[in-house]
Parts: C-alpha cells; sequence; structure tokens
C-alpha cells in the first residue's frame, strides 16, 4: 500500500502525537511506502506565516530522516483538482485528494469530509 499522509497527520506523526491511533501508527513505521506532499510544506508554512501554527523545525530534515518519499505538484495534479466536486472547499485537502487520485494512494487523515471523495482512506 502507498500511503500519503494528510498534513495533520505528517504534524502528528513527527510530534508522536496520541491523536494518531496505534493502527496507523504502525502503518507508518512499517512497510507502507509513506509519502508527503509539497502541498504539506506549502500548507504548514502558510499557517506559519499567519500565526496558526509553529515551525515544526526542519521539515525537509525529518522528512528524510523519517525516509518517508516527497511528492512534488504537477500540472496533471493542479489539473486535476478542477475534475473534484466541491465538497471540500480546503484548497489543500483538494490538491491532495488529486494527488492522490492521480498517483494512486491511499490519504491517512483524520478529517472525515474526505469520504466524500473516490479516494481510499486510512483512518488517523
Amino acid at each position: 500500500m502507498r500511503l500519503l499522509l494528510d498534513t495533520n497527520v505528517l504534524i502528528w506523526w513527527l510530534e508522536e502525537s496520541p491523536r494518531l491511533g496505534k493502527e496507523t501508527r504502525e502503518a507508518i513505521a512499517g512497510e507502507f511506502e509513506v509519502t508527503v506532499s509539497a502541498v504539506s510544506a506549502f500548507e504548514i508554512a502558510a499557517k506559519v506565516a499567519i500565526g496558526k501554527l509553529r515551525t515544526p523545525g526542519d521539515l525537509a530534515a525529518q522528512i528524510a530522516e523519517q525516509e518517508m518519499i516527497e511528492l512534488p505538484v504537477t500540472v496533471r495534479h493542479g489539473l486535476a483538482v478542477g475534475q473534484l466536486p466541491m465538497h471540500h472547499r480546503d484548497p489543500f485537502d483538494r490538491l491532495l485528494i488529486a494527488q492522490a487520485r492521480c498517483e494512486g494512494f491511499t490519504i491517512v487523515t483524520a478529517d472525515r469530509a474526505f469520504t466524500a471523495y473516490d479516494v481510499p482512506i486510512m483512518p488517523a
């Protein structure tokens, strides 16, 4: 299984938050391919800039240390967002959903709004 972490899940994983369930922790720590989108880095940076989030440190180094795969945003991903119904209005999440659909990922998320889309989900 190929996992794409939602931004909150990435933060919770790096902070070792108890918000992540045991099965989810095991999946991320296990043999699955774990991927982090550039969208999450953008979302974190945007929220840090407006004071809604504290900086998680050197995010790129932490992702590399965890041996997670970085997923760039492509034109194809951007165009795929326009094909999604407007069930969810968060642009960061919509782009993550589009990436998961284009690339065949299962999204790891606690956001129930993702269930409105045709994309595999692993609950956080």
